[in-house]
């Protein structure tokens, strides 16, 4: 146990233990047909910990989430929080190969897997992994010893409930360190592999505050947890609802009509939704057979969707968008905090953030050029797990190295430019994609654009724009590009331009991976010529 000043952040233990107390009926968690209360939700975790430290699990001790959206993972980072140890919920979308990785990568204690539609994949990560821990499987109360064996008998300790039932719920005494991890995601690959960014409670507490202020998130709130939990965008919100004693409802996946008649029997006031769900609802929604009204949504330019819910009047539904990282706990910097003249990529730190703007040698530039976005402050993750070098390099400053540009805007607000890794090197010049794509999606023929560098004899690197026109709109690719030479340094403006029906998306975002293959981009930041990000 950490011995810890008494004037600091709560554990979400400590919260968990507190809300038990102070709201013991009141509604923690709907999944399924399992709904919990704050005063039995605190006693299955208690069990749950109690279990686990019989398993092995200990401080700084790691637990594998093999599953779709649950109560049950909610639970685990709760029973984490209690030891001092951190659950890591695994893209359930993975390869066997991917999930393989993680497993020997993170090396867990336990792992808890799910049989329904990954059963086969998980099956084949645990025959690919060298690292032995103890499987349990949470979507049944039978017994069975792993991914590979026959259905069993009922009630074995090899599954999820039995396990948790055995647990002895007055040990061990929590950890009461607010600053240990409790929540490992694995974000993008760097140096060739995914890495687990660590989340510790006061991180997730402070991002809490946050959101309850520019949400208008408080104990009244009905999340829907209708996207992954590997996703830091679903998961600060799972952890805001907890925080302030709300109620969480865990739906396995996404399904439009499972996701309406959530909203209307359980009177969800939000959820994360991307606008392709969205669509999907507005049409399974047609004959209004379902009443969303109590749900607020900034979405409403979707059509048919502002007739179904109630409009969010909180800062963020007025003013979305910001900047943020997995590493960050989120967004760090929001453009409700910061609207004068809103865009969704300008905005000003929260409370919990220091935010500077640093040229290559970790010097902090001049208000008005680009440079890479450096953060301070509670929302800054631990680090990635088992990457010391890396950590040390990101911290190499005294702040954590995002390697996202921005810059600072006479008025004192940022503006995120782009990212450092997709930069172009146009022999000694950087373009950043995010200024040029801004600027062609100014011109009023184009819907969307992506920019992208491709390979170039003479300057390494050249400005390649994938555009998307509006419907019914014409422009030529000299016109843009004469465009983009009156509004931006004559050197960022594309050399080519070619046309699209549509741009490939993931989540909701451009998928410059793809986009990348199929018009022959890469090679970033311009191979040798790079400023060393």
């Amino acid at each position: 146990m950490s011995a810890v000043p008494v004037g600091t952040w709560p554990t979400l233990a400590e919260l968990l233990a507190e809300h038990g107390r102070s709201r013991p009926g009141h509604t923690a968690t709907v999944c399924g047909e399992h709904r919990v209360t704050y005063a039995d939700l605190d006693d299955r975790v208690a069990r749950l910990a109690g279990a686990l430290h019989s398993a092995g699990v200990t401080r700084g001790s790691r637990v594998l989430w093999l599953g779709q959206t649950c109560h049950r993972a909610l639970e685990l980072v709760l029973a984490g929080a209690r030891l001092g140890a951190m659950l890591c919920p695994v893209n359930w979308r993975h390869s066997a190969e991917e999930m393989a990785f993680v497993i020997d990568d993170l090396r867990p204690t336990v792992i808890v897997w799910q049989d329904t539609e990954i059963g086969p994949t998980v099956g084949e990560a645990r025959k690919r992994a060298t690292h032995t821990a103890l499987w349990l499987r949470h979507d049944t109360n039978g017994s069975q010893s792993g991914p590979d064996s026959d259905e069993p008998d009922s009630d074995g300790p090899d599954t999820y409930e039995g396990f948790l039932a055995a647990g002895n719920a007055a040990l061990p005494p929590a950890d009461p360190d607010p600053h240990a991890p409790v929540l490992v995601i694995y974000t993008a690959a760097h140096g060739g592999r995914p890495a687990g960014s660590m989340l510790t409670s006061a991180n997730l507490v402070a991002q809490a505050s946050v959101i309850g202020a520019l949400f208008y998130a408080d104990g009244d709130q009905i999340f829907l947890n209708s996207g992954p939990l590997f996703h830091i965008g679903t998961f600060q919100h799972t952890a805001t609802t907890f925080v302030w004693g709300g109620t969480n409802v865990f739906v396995r996946r996404s399904d439009p009509e499972e996701l309406c008649r959530l909203i209307e029997d359980e009177r969800c006031t939000s959820a994360f939704l991307m606008p392709p769900q969205v669509a999907a609802l507005v049409e399974t929604n047609r004959d209004r057979r379902f009443d969303l009204r109590s749900l607020r949504s900034p979405l409403t330019m979707i059509a048919g969707w502002a007739d179904m819910v109630t409009p969010d009047g909180s800062p963020w539904g007025r003013h979305m968008g910001g900047f943020g990282q997995t590493e960050m706990t989120g967004f760090c910097l929001y453009a409700a905090l910061g609207h004068e003249e809103w865009s969704p990529t300008v905005g000003r730190p929260v409370p919990f953030a220091r935010i500077t703007i640093v040229g290559p040698e970790g010097t902090e530039v001049p208000d008005g050029e680009v440079g890479e976005i450096v953060v301070r402050g509670a929302l800054v993750h631990a680090g990635y797990w088992d990457r010391p070098q890396d950590n040390a390099h990101r911290t190499r400053t005294g702040g954590w190295h995002t390697t996202d540009l921005g810059r600072r805007l006479p008025d004192g607000r940022i503006s995120f430019v782009g990212t450092a890794t997709r930069m172009i090197k146009s022999a000694a010049e950087n373009i950043y994609p995010a200024e040029v794509e801004a600027c062609l999606e100014r011109h009023p023929a184009v819907r969307e654009a992506a920019v992208i560098g491709v390979p170039d004899d003479r300057w390494v690197q050249s400005v390649k724009a994938v555009v998307v026109l509006r419907d019914g709109a014409n422009a030529t690719d000299t016109e843009l590009i004469e465009h983009c030479r009156a509004q931006i340094a004559s050197f960022k403006k594309p050399r080519t331009v070619v046309f699209v029906d549509a741009l490939p998306r993931v989540n909701g975002a451009k998928d410059y991976d793809t986009i990348d293959t199929d018009h022959g981009g890469g090679n970033y930041p311009g191979g040798l010529t790079s400023h060393g990000h």
